[in-house]
């Protein structure tokens, strides 16, 4: 058994890590290799390839994703700060890119060939924006105070200054929205207010702000085509609500205990590997497991407000605070999409959803939060 007498720099990380955390995102990782295997079967079959298609391609991106978690997980601050500084400038050339060649999956073209696999940029900037998205709000509440806001300083135009993150953030945003990729957009916008109202942005400007997102979705409802039909179909259900009905006939079937090698529904599920995951569950394991799924998302979540709530360091809070944003609301919207209680978002349920961009993205961002949490609590 390993002792904490015994100096070592693995039983350090071990005794210093936020195991509970840790166990909670490898269940997920688990969760998602058994699953990947009987709804991408079904998903493989269906456009002619063999069976196992989908978890072959899959498997590096597991390996490649819990290394990643694990490696990223001993850094130290400097070391996190730098891969997330290397991470968004990367990210926002591949931004680029996508306007000028980019590379169209499932007429989506918002993603980048790099040879040996396809990247979607918005997806892997995620944990370079939180990290630096943290230290620049620690950074300014360090210059500035607690009035850094509203204080006329902060907003000349210097190194340290609003202008200086604006200038990055909003062409990133408007980039994805000309994808367009409008839930992406908004879940950037929106993980972005809730950091700010944490580090201290009085709730009626978050309000406001919020209310801004609304003015984007309502002009993109009426240029977006693809936005109109999707909201048009989930408040009148007309037009095409295929995917989201076998979702929830899919959950239905598979009743309390599941369906098991009864379960079809999800045969006729284009994304059942994908953003539907958690409807080929319900279907072959039930409405109970599905819950047990339910439960342990809420627990990854509530170790990381438990982790922003006694940081020590404003950075590591706004940090963990900002992946608890992140993670809960693309929870949220993966499910609801999936059961039919907002429009279809092709977003993936974190750590469970086939897709190695998001997946390799929360693994490197969980291991920086986890690196942050153990040198604020220990060094």
């Amino acid at each position: 058994m390993l002792k904490r007498t015994e100096e070592s720099k693995l039983t350090n990380w071990y005794f210093e890590t936020d195991r509970r955390l840790l166990l909670y995102v490898l269940i997920l990782i688990f969760i998602g290799v058994i699953f990947g295997v009987s709804a991408g079967s079904v998903a493989a079959e269906r456009i002619g390839q063999p069976w196992n298609y989908f978890i072959l391609k899959a498997i590096p991106f597991y390996i490649g994703g819990i290394a990643t978690l694990v490696i990223f997980s001993t850094f130290n601050r400097k070391m996190v700060l730098g891969m997330s500084l290397l991470d968004v400038a990367f990210c926002l050339v591949l931004l680029l890119v996508t306007l000028i060649a980019p590379h169209e999956i499932k007429g989506s073209a918002r993603f980048v060939d790099l040879m040996f696999f396809n990247v979607m940029p918005s997806d892997a900037m995620k944990p370079g924006f939180i990290i630096l998205t943290a230290w620049f709000l620690a950074k300014m509440r360090e210059l500035y105070g607690e009035n850094m806001f509203l204080t006329k300083t902060a907003w000349r135009p210097k190194l340290f200054s609003w202008w200086t993150y604006l200038a990055i953030f909003i062409p990133a945003v408007l980039i994805i929205l000309n994808h367009p990729d409008l839930g992406t957009a908004v879940l950037y916008c929106t993980v972005l207010c809730a950091m700010l109202f944490v580090a201290g942005l009085p709730m009626s400007v978050v309000l406001g702000l919020v209310a801004l997102v609304g003015v984007i979705g309502v002009f993109a409802f009426f240029t977006m085509s693809h936005v109109h039909n999707r909201f048009m179909a989930f408040f009148t259900g007309t037009g095409d609500t295929y995917q989201v009905t076998q979702s929830v006939q899919a959950i239905q079937h598979g009743g309390l205990l599941g369906s098991g090698d009864e379960a079809f529904v999800k045969q006729s599920l284009p994304d059942a590997h994908t953003d539907f995951i958690f409807a080929a569950i319900a279907e072959d394991w039930g409405a109970l497991v599905a819950c047990v799924i339910i439960v342990l998302l809420l627990l990854v979540l509530k170790r990381l407000i438990v982790n922003a709530s006694n940081a020590r360091d404003r950075f590591v809070a706004y940090a963990a605070g900002g992946t608890a944003a992140l993670f809960g609301a693309q929870v949220c919207i993966n499910l609801m999409s999936t059961l039919n209680l907002f429009p279809p978002k092709g977003m993936t349920l974190p750590f469970i959803s086939y897709g190695g961009t998001s997946l390799l993205a929360f693994c490197a961002l969980f291991g920086m939060i986890l690196a942050l949490v153990r040198e604020d609590k220990w060094k």
